[in-house]
């Protein structure tokens, strides 16, 4: 069993286990706070006189344990937040005792897992709107709590909002909400343990489709039926992974919510309610890929859940393979390969960011005092994947298949660090791949810095990207609208990312006459298509093109999606034409990102 030690939280996970959480919070959107209390049900698992629970820029007004009031101490840490430690009555200090701790208290403005979005910052400018987003060291912002990966619970929440909006959490309504005509109550539970970062809430003016027999889709109403016609694969993708892990879907409900574009990340797997950006939204389900790879942390990452966040590729990586597969099954087999290159460019793309030797740069790297979302990249996603494909094509695709059913089988319900991963494997593959484990180079696949070796993965999808690529970089024969006609935007996005890496490596971008002529063509400025558009838009910035910087703007300000804008603003910045424009463009539009990316915007832009 692995030992309950996290460097990122301040908790005292040795002596304490927390079985149970249940918030009672009202929403009050005047003063932007979530207020009430947490009961938390726990147990003394190492003699202790005191338990400590992760908080960070939250008012803690009272504590009680079972009931009776409790002293309170609160110790700040530069990095990690502030640790509430209360003390235990002596009668509950031995190993075994069991108590029930409630806090009351309520977030600040400061509180980072929560954003609270005035109604110009939605996408129907009615009503304001929250959401949080915990992962993965912003929980303690939210609830007093153990705010790491091995802490498991399951939590309840009873939520009180104004009656013109409704709220959904990270778990299955428990009861029909209740109103008095001025607030409503909502009602959830979680019945399968989680980590802190899987909690979740959504508080707004929101409407909702059916989508499938245990999926509805959530959005502001002007979007709702764009969402649901985007996500109507939904249920496909559910039954592909059900198949491929050969394990049920475990959490009831799939449903999910088209979040207002602020929003930072591509998707959010909050059990139950996956959360979505709405630059998803491409009208032609086109970016799709983005839901399996939730659906598919129902398994890995939520059913199995990396042990710490040094081990986040267990996460990440086990959810790109099972992303792909389920693709696949949609698809075809080749499309297995063909996403696994666009990846491996992104992977590249991290670690040219990092510099190789870069310990950000390693599968299984050391965080001591660092915040996880430091080095948060496409790293454990791609890096952890090409292990996994390495391992595959080492003892055979179909056997790798049977052993990922077992490792669901083993660790379901578990956290698990890559010791276990590597021992489980070697004891499954023992007896018939045995010449084949000997050459496996476990430390350098952990713990070396840079790229891996590059495998040899399929390339029938692909060579018509590269062949379009390679025409457009020597300047060869001529081009027309029709030399892209049936494509996926995937081979779209292909071919521009074969242009940027040619260009890269012969240090020469496309002249601006090139640029503008690709962009009319293949109709690359007006695409709704969020990764084209990115794709081209950094191709121009790259070749000082400084006629795209008004399409630069305006992407960067109807969304506020990491893996877009932080590329965007670093590239504006070091370009001629654009180092003070993307100040600027930052200083306008700040308050509009989520703390998260604004945090990483502003070290991005050198401030």
């Amino acid at each position: 069993m692995s030992q309950r030690v996290d460097k990122h939280t301040l908790a005292n996970l040795s002596a304490i286990a927390v079985h149970s959480l249940d918030l009672h919070l009202t929403a009050d959107f005047d003063r932007s706070a979530l207020h009430g209390y947490v009961d938390i049900e726990a147990e003394v698992l190492e003699e202790t006189n005191e338990v400590i629970l992760d908080t960070r820029a939250l008012y803690i007004k009272s504590a009680t344990i079972d009931g009776v009031p409790t002293l309170k101490k609160q110790i700040d840490d530069e990095v990690f937040g502030t640790a509430l430690h209360l003390a235990l009555p002596e009668a509950l200090q031995a190993v075994g005792s069991k108590f029930t701790a409630r806090v009351y208290y309520e977030t600040t403005p400061e509180s980072s897992a929560i954003q609270w979005l005035p109604k110009e910052q939605t996408a129907d400018k009615e009503y304001p709107y929250l959401f949080t987003q915990c992962q993965a060291i912003h929980a303690r912002s939210l609830l007093p709590c153990q705010d790491c990966p091995m802490a498991k619970s399951v939590y309840k929440g009873t939520i009180t909002v104004p009656s013109w909006a409704k709220c959904l959490m990270s778990a299955v309504a428990s009861a029909e909400p209740e109103s008095d005509g001025e607030f409503t109550k909502f009602y959830y539970e979680q019945n399968v343990a989680v980590p802190s970062y899987l909690i979740a809430i959504v508080i707004g003016h929101i409407d909702s489709r059916e989508v499938g027999p245990r999926s509805r889709v959530w959005s502001e109403p002007s979007q709702v039926d764009a969402v649901a016609y985007e996500f109507a694969q939904t249920e496909d993708f559910l039954r592909s992974a059900e198949e491929i892990m050969d394990q049920e879907y475990v959490w009831g409900r799939y449903d999910m919510v088209s979040l207002p574009p602020s929003f930072p990340f591509g998707g959010m797997e909050n059990p139950c309610l996956t959360f979505a950006t709405p630059t998803l939204l491409a009208g032609d389900r086109s970016l799709a890929d983005v839901i399996a790879h939730e659906i598919a942390h129902s398994w890995t990452g939520n059913l199995i859940t990396n042990h710490t966040w040094e081990h986040f590729w267990l996460n990440e990586g086990w959810t790109m393979w099972l992303q792909r597969k389920i693709m696949a099954k949609i698809h075809s087999d080749l499309h297995f390969d063909f996403d696994a290159i666009i990846g491996w460019t992104a992977l590249q793309d991290s670690i040219d960011h990092f510099g190789a030797d870069h310990e950000f740069t390693k599968l299984v790297p050391t965080l001591d005092g660092a915040d996880p979302d430091d080095s948060f990249s496409s790293v454990p996603y791609e890096k952890g994947f090409n292990l996994l494909y390495y391992l595959s094509k080492l003892v055979g695709d179909d056997e790798f298949e049977t052993f990922a059913k077992a490792y669901v089988h083993e660790f379901k319900y578990k956290t698990v660090t890559s010791d276990q991963f590597r021992d489980f494997f070697v004891a499954y593959f023992s007896e018939t791949k045995a010449d084949e484990l000997a050459t496996i180079d476990w430390d350098t696949w952990f713990y070396a810095t840079g790229m891996p070796a590059r495998p040899n993965f399929d390339t029938t999808i692909s060579s018509a990207s590269a062949e379009l690529a390679d025409r457009w970089v020597k300047g060869e024969g001529t081009f027309e609208s029709s030399d892209i006609e049936g494509w996926t935007s995937s081979q779209i996005i292909v071919t521009l990312e074969a242009i940027l890496e040619k260009c890269t490596e012969r240090n020469e971008y496309l002249s601006h006459e090139v640029l503008e002529n690709m962009g009319t063509l293949y109709n690359l400025a007006e695409t709704k298509n969020s990764e084209v558009r990115f794709r081209y838009q950094t191709l121009c910035v790259r070749a000082e093109y400084s006629a795209i910087l008004p399409q630069v703007e305006e992407f960067l300000k109807e969304q506020g999606r990491m893996k877009f804008v932080r590329p965007l603003y670093r590239d504006l910045y070091k370009s001629e034409f654009g180092k003070e424009e993307a100040r600027r463009i930052f200083g306008e539009w700040k308050e509009f990102y989520h703390p998260i990316a604004r945090k990483m915007i502003y070290k991005d832009l050198g401030y």
